[in-house]
């Protein structure tokens, strides 16, 4: 798509969009230590909450592709939109009959919605504009998608892990439907719009290509490294040789992880504009991985900060590690997009696996498995950076 008149339009509307789904998101770092209280779960069994959130990514990405490839990048995030406020409408039934599984069924139903908004707006948001600054574009809207993972804990913190889970949803609801309702009347540009035919006429299969396995892979490491820290930081700062704090206090420290991916991201989008992309990510994996080590070999606020500071260099690594893997992917990106989209099961697994590590040996000492997962980073960084990708 060619530079247009209202690119900057469209890069701002995109921008609320990122913002909607990192509010979505965010809220599950609430809803676990809310939920693991409020039905006596351990930590395995709260991590479900991530679990079926980010399972949906393994199995909605690829068809969400297919079907956007149908209808387009607008109708796909309107569709997008409508699902995640279904899913929404669960959570205040669930708080009504007090039911766990109605809350996973719920979360479920809500990724749903957000897959769709992921495949649709991440893609679109590398169109818009000049190529060369692709990364820059998709730092910059992912800036936004982690406003929306800043000021929800400072917001709905309090709410949400004090119990008032209906009325948060409730508000939700009405922002999604005012927001469906607004979209509905903004054109979209044609150009760059993927197409079925187009779809269904190329043979060339991304799952032969060595750099979109890769970067699904770095997707998949980095996305469930991002939601375990997460989901863990308020039971993380509650524990006695930590910061000893009151879950509710916690819950606000939250907006410290996620406003530092905020700052990283904003700064990242003016960064990738001079420096190696790739580099750039490699030097923030093993920056994250000397972190999270001091965090696990300490105590006190030591160890706290060093866990809040991980959102500041996570920040630049899912946008740009997803517009690598998007380079020179010409009329196959929406199909790559589903590919990358799929890896964010991630969220689903590596979290659990910390779960069920923190049951084992410990919640401080479960972190050390974000220390190989940042390592794996940094590999994929290495390797991208020695290795252009062309079909």
């Amino acid at each position: 798509m060619q530079q247009t008149n209202n690119s900057k339009f469209l890069m701002g509307l995109m921008s609320v969009v990122f913002f909607m789904w990192g509010a979505l998101t965010c809220l599950n770092d609430l809803l676990v230590p809310n939920l693991k209280a409020k039905f006596h779960l351990n930590y395995t069994e709260a991590m479900l909450v991530q679990f079926c959130f980010f399972l949906t990514y393994a199995l909605a990405s690829v068809p969400a592709s297919k079907l956007i490839a149908k209808i387009g990048y607008k109708k796909g995030i309107i569709f997008g939109l409508v699902v995640a406020a279904v899913g929404c409408s669960f959570f205040i039934l669930a708080a009504q009959f007090n039911e766990y599984f109605i809350f996973l069924f719920g979360l479920f139903v809500l990724a749903t919605g957000v897959v769709c908004l992921q495949v649709a707006a991440n893609p679109f948001v590398t169109l818009i504009g000049e190529a060369k600054y692709a990364s820059s574009r998709l730092n910059f809207a992912q800036a936004l998608n982690s406003l929306g993972t800043t000021l929800i804990p400072l917001i709905l913190g309090t709410a949400i892990i004090g119990g008032s889970i209906a009325a948060s949803y409730t508000g939700i609801i009405v922002v999604l439907v005012v927001f469906i309702l607004a979209i509905g009347f903004v054109p979209f540009p044609v150009a760059g719009q993927p197409t079925a035919d187009v779809v269904a006429e190329s043979k060339t299969s991304v799952w032969k290509i060595p750099g979109v396995m890769l970067g699904a892979m770095a997707i998949f490491l980095y996305v469930g490294t991002e939601v375990s820290a997460g989901s863990l930081i308020v039971n993380y700062l509650n524990l006695p040789t930590i910061a000893n704090m009151a879950k509710m206090n916690a819950a606000h420290y939250l907006s410290f992880f996620w406003g530092g991916a905020l700052i990283g991201r904003f700064l990242g989008a003016w960064l990738l504009r001079y420096l190696n992309p790739a580099k750039l990510v490699r030097n923030y994996a093993l920056f994250n991985a000397l972190l999270v080590l001091v965090s696990v070999l300490s105590h006190g606020y030591i160890a706290m900060w060093c866990i809040l500071s991980l959102g500041l260099f996570n920040s630049v690594m899912f946008p740009t590690i997803f517009s690598i893997a998007l380079e020179g992917m010409g009329e196959l990106k929406s199909r790559v997009s589903g590919v990358l989209c799929a890896a964010i099961v991630g969220g689903a697994l590596i979290p659990l696996i910390q779960g069920a590590l923190a049951d084992k040996i410990g919640l401080q000492n479960s972190f050390i498995l974000l220390i190989l997962t940042y390592l794996g980073l940094a590999f994929y960084a290495i390797w991208a950076n020695k290795h252009k990708q062309t079909l």
